[in-house]
């Protein structure tokens, strides 16, 4: 594949809540963007396409047609191309792609792909209505079976893995608590600041109550309002900004490889369809390998590192043996084995994951991408992992309805 180079980008901190400054989604696309703009180093006008990734803008917010908020911010880019893509939590994934396509095809040789979210300026319980709309709505997660769409989703997912290969939710309560513990050293993480008693990854109703069967409240991702941004270019465009800057092309974070799969909307006809196969999600499995493979790695393994999409300490779980660094059913090892923390041979989640960062769903797979740079050119800050080359990620839209997978990596 032809790499795209990420010049620069931003995040917002994601324990803000902008309705309670009075601000809305222009406040935070516009933030985004200037920020990402002086990280990169560009002049805005430099940038010759957007593309945007957010889920649900017109539930949370009523406001819909968000490209037009490029020009918004700068005259320069009054007359940009842009769009705005929609695939749950994999959007802003998918604003990547569709931005490294833009260049691949030679039409542009900077673009900016910008995600963002919305929502906590509403209640939980209509916060997680509206983030149901990713089942298939009437169809699944109704309101006779759960009070919590996701929670519910990914507990069939829990009691799938027990039928398989059996589960101890020890496990699941360990990455939630490597999560969050990452989260504490993130300086934009929404947890960072959080207390929890002795206990709390436990299966104590008290401390850790059940949401839905057996997701409990740790296991669960955050309500988050939040942006990230990355400036792309070119391999000309970025060479160029490299001599101006004084850089070395090599230096320059890139996108090495890609995976993008789909499958059907339904939770249970995903399931019937892998019912032979060794892995739940064998989809899943093809997206992470295609990526670590169009980057020329011949396994996830390979690679240094892995941010994901723990929406639920369950797809974190999930993600671990469809990475292949475990057998079908056995992640369990890499969480005993210590092979997931901060310093050991296989980080996930150096940055909080959605457990501990956040998840402002459009802006997700974005800020993946974003850490993924910082990660490798040893720019994350206090929560630096000691080897960081290559990294990739594992972004998922639905019970998996959509997953995406970026391999972002420096040097040859």
């Amino acid at each position: 594949m032809t790499d795209i180079y990420i010049l620069g980008g931003s995040q917002t901190d994601f324990a803000r809540n902008w309705a309670r400054e009075g601000k809305d989604i222009y406040d935070m696309f516009s933030e985004s963007l200037q920020e990402a703009v002086a990280n990169a180093a560009i002049e805005p006008g430099q940038i010759e396409v957007g593309h945007v990734g957010n889920f649900v803008g017109e539930l949370f917010t009523g406001q819909g047609l968000l490209g037009g908020f490029f020009g918004q911010v700068y005259p320069e880019l009054a007359a940009l191309p842009t769009s705005r893509h929609e695939a749950a939590c994999a959007s802003g994934s998918i604003a990547i792609m569709s931005a490294m396509r833009d260049i691949e095809a030679g039409h542009y040789d900077v673009a900016c792909a910008l995600g963002l979210e919305l929502m906590r300026n509403t209640d939980g319980k209509t916060g997680a209505e509206y983030l149901g709309a990713a089942a298939w709505k009437g169809r699944e997660a109704t309101p006779e079976e759960c009070d919590f769409p996701w929670p519910h989703m990914f507990d069939r997912l829990t009691e799938e893995y027990d039928r398989r290969y059996g589960i101890n939710a020890d496990h699941l309560n360990r990455i939630a608590e490597i999560n969050f513990a990452n989260g504490r050293l993130n300086p934009r993480a929404q947890t960072r600041k959080w207390d929890f008693s002795e206990g709390a990854f436990t299966c104590d109703d008290t401390l850790n109550p059940v949401i839905e069967g057996r997701v409990r409240k740790q296991d669960c991702g955050q309500i988050t309002d939040g942006a990230a941004c990355v400036i792309l270019a070119s391999e000309r465009a970025a060479r160029q900004h490299a001599d101006k800057l004084g850089l070395q092309l090599q230096d320059i974070p890139r996108i090495k490889g890609w995976g993008h799969r789909s499958a059907p909307i339904l939770l249970s006809r995903k399931l019937e369809l892998s019912a032979d196969a060794p892995l739940v999600f064998p989809h899943a499995a093809q997206c992470l390998a295609e990526a670590a493979q169009r980057a020329g790695f011949a396994a996830v393994a390979e690679l240094d590192g892995l941010e994901t999409h723990d929406c639920f300490s369950m797809t974190e779980y999930m993600a671990i043996d469809h990475a292949g660094l475990t057998a079908p059913g056995e992640s369990w090892k890499a969480v005993e084995e210590g092979r997931i923390t901060l310093d050991g041979d296989f980080p996930i989640n150096a940055s909080g994951g959605l457990i501990g960062l956040g998840h402002p769903v459009g802006a997700t797979g974005i800020r993946m991408v974003l850490d993924c740079a910082r990660q490798v050119t040893g720019r994350a800050g206090p929560y630096q992992m000691p080897r960081a080359e290559n990294m990739i990620t594992f972004n998922v839209g639905g019970s998996t309805t959509t997953c995406a997978s970026f391999v972002v990596g420096v040097g040859s």
